[in-house]
């Protein structure tokens, strides 16, 4: 950065350091304060909004609800992570993945008690996807993953049971969003195709929503 020179441009670079010092304390304080309020358990499986754009509104239009992301809670030696795909499967710490969001909000889903006995199998069959791409075409096959398909798909393959219903996207509200469909689909949109959304993952039976009530 060119400072200004003289008495007064040194008076106003104080202050423009002081404005970036108080903007980066407020965006690490507005997570860490959200945070606060969550009492963590590996197995959580975290919502949110990401930042707009054609596929995010798409996602969030199709489905009739905020939740574009989803990921899972889990804690390396002291660190507290999620389980995600975004770009590709990979693991993001958890102040990090609620900057991410649209005004920092999020919601948290946990399994209900007679599930819980799930939870170790349920992270173990996240990590063997960890590098896998993202699934554009929001296909069910194992090349390539979607965050709510990585999340269903691990506690299939942990427990033999469905977190949450496949459904159609013809059953969806998808005529609006036709040209974005297109566009990532390469063709005609797949109306049989069967799919699990982050809306349809959290209202799965064995879960409960235990933190988010701003959404």
């Amino acid at each position: 950065m060119i400072l200004p020179k003289g008495k007064w441009g040194w008076i106003r670079a104080g202050v423009l350091t002081g404005v970036l010092a108080a903007l980066v304390g407020y965006v690490y304080l507005i997570p860490a304060a959200r945070l606060a309020g969550y009492a963590r358990r590996e197995g959580d499986i975290v919502f949110q909004s990401v930042p707009h754009g054609d596929l995010v509104d798409a996602i969030e239009g199709i489905t009739g609800s905020p939740y574009s992301h989803c990921g899972v809670v889990v804690r390396e030696g002291g660190a507290w992570l999620v389980i995600e795909s975004i770009g590709e499967v990979r693991e993001t710490p958890l102040s990090s993945w609620v900057r991410r969001g649209r005004a920092d909000r999020f919601a948290v889903y946990r399994l209900k008690p007679p599930y819980a006995k799930n939870i170790p199998r349920f992270i173990a069959e996240l990590r063997p996807f960890l590098g896998r791409p993202y699934d554009y075409r929001y296909q069910m096959d194992d090349e390539s993953l979607y965050c709510s398909e990585l999340v269903w798909k691990a506690y299939k393959n942990a427990t033999g049971e469905e977190l949450g219903a496949l459904v159609k996207l013809g059953d969806m509200n998808w005529k609006p969003f036709e040209e974005t469909i297109r566009k990532y689909e390469g063709g005609p949109p797949p109306l049989d195709r069967l799919m699990i959304t982050p809306r349809h993952l959290s209202e799965a039976k064995q879960l409960e929503k235990v933190f988010g009530g701003d959404f």
